[in-house]
């Protein structure tokens, strides 16, 4: 994707953590030219995942996806490195993301508006947003659920074996944006640069 967005669209997309509270979200800009692949990027970097698993895209009652990850070959799969956004929104405005299908982590995404191209360090861009992402392989929501109240509770049953796990304390309110753009910007930069190799 190019570096430049001069001329295209920009969306803010509104993302939520389904089945969680207090609510995980994120606000993030983003070229309408963005692939799905870019796109899942993004949302790894603005949720703190390491994509260790497989995930996929609902929209229009279509699926969209890495085709082949780990030997998973779904033929109602499409591949989501041929579709930008905007060719596969056609007008919606909500669609559904789905991280680790053992975890089941189902983000709720928005698209809230669509901007002129705004003065920022680089695109994408994340504006806001409040609460840590979930640890990977945690177990899904109901498990976060127990997981956060362990860690808080130095008395609870679990707290020594899921802080042992865990590696360190949780702090469920913690996220940094300044991190979440840094992580950004590299991805701006990695893809600028595949651009370049491809001429």
């Amino acid at each position: 994707m190019p570096h430049s967005s001069a001329s295209r669209p920009l969306l803010r997309l509104h993302i939520e953590l389904a089945d969680i509270e207090p609510l995980i979200w994120r606000d993030v800009v983003v070229p309408s030219s963005i692939t799905l692949a870019q796109l899942h990027e993004v949302l790894q970097a603005a949720l703190g995942w390491h994509d260790l698993h497989l995930h996929e895209f609902h929209i229009h009652h279509r699926h969209y996806g890495p085709r082949g990850q780990d030997g998973d070959d779904d033929p109602g799969r499409q591949d989501e490195t041929g579709h930008t956004l905007a060719s596969v929104l056609s007008g919606a405005s909500h669609f559904t993301y789905v991280y680790d299908f053992g975890d089941a982590w189902e983000h709720h995404i928005s698209v809230t508006a669509q901007l002129p191209t705004p003065v920022l360090p680089s695109l994408p861009w994340c504006l806001a947003g409040a609460n840590a992402g979930p640890p990977e392989d945690v177990g899904g929501a109901g498990a976060y659920s127990q997981f956060v109240e362990a860690m808080a509770d130095p008395q609870h049953a679990e707290h020594e074996t899921l802080l042992d796990w865990h590696g360190q304390p949780f702090d469920p309110q913690a996220w940094d944006l300044e991190r979440v753009n840094r992580r950004l910007k590299r991805l701006h930069q990695a893809w600028g640069q595949q651009e370049l190799n491809r001429r």
